[in-house]
């Protein structure tokens, strides 16, 4: 079980990484027939991209940090704070399944650190959750919004889809180690 929730707990790490890190958080959304498609945009927490009829591809980092919206200036601090703390509670569970020892009558004598990386764990799911499904809600308010101008719609994109699966595996990694 240890072992499962480490695996879990790493795989969880990169995915926060990842989703961190891609710039497909919103993507350009195809409708009222528009099938001619010369543009797809992608909107993330660093930076929009432009690709252009799938050969090429600008991105442009955010100019200025004042200048961005709270919404996500808060969920980039909530994901460099979750990208840490993975890193934190990952080094804390390999410590605790390195250092856990069995007694002589076959109970484990649990490491301290093996709690603090589930609940770690646990913390971590919680503040990759929150931006992932805001952003999320928010996309899928705005699509349904007949005041939206149909060139500023977005769909989830793929880095809400990584967001969300490193959640439900960080979570489950917590869940592993709160239960010794």
């Amino acid at each position: 079980l240890q072992i499962t929730g480490l695996i879990f707990g790493g795989v969880g790490m990169v995915g926060t990484l990842a989703a961190t890190a891609m710039p497909q958080w919103r993507v350009s959304a195809y409708v009222d027939g528009n099938i001619v498609v010369f543009e797809t945009i992608w909107e993330g927490l660093w930076m929009d991209c432009i690709s252009q009829l799938g050969i090429r591809l600008q991105c442009k980092f955010y100019d200025s940090v004042l200048a961005l919206p709270p919404p996500l200036e808060a969920f980039r601090a909530l994901m460099c704070i979750a990208v840490g703390l993975s890193i934190a509670s990952f080094l804390m569970a390999i410590v605790g399944v390195k250092y856990t020892q069995r007694g002589k009558e076959g109970a484990q004598g649990i490491s301290i650190f093996i709690l603090a990386a589930g609940v770690a764990f646990l913390l971590t799911g919680t503040l990759v959750l929150i931006p992932v499904s805001w952003t999320g809600g928010s996309i899928i308010r705005d699509f349904y919004d007949p005041e939206v101008p149909v060139p500023l719609k977005r769909e989830l994109g793929a880095a809400l889809y990584v967001g969300w699966g490193s959640t439900a595996l960080l979570l489950a990694a917590g869940a592993m180690y709160c239960h010794f």
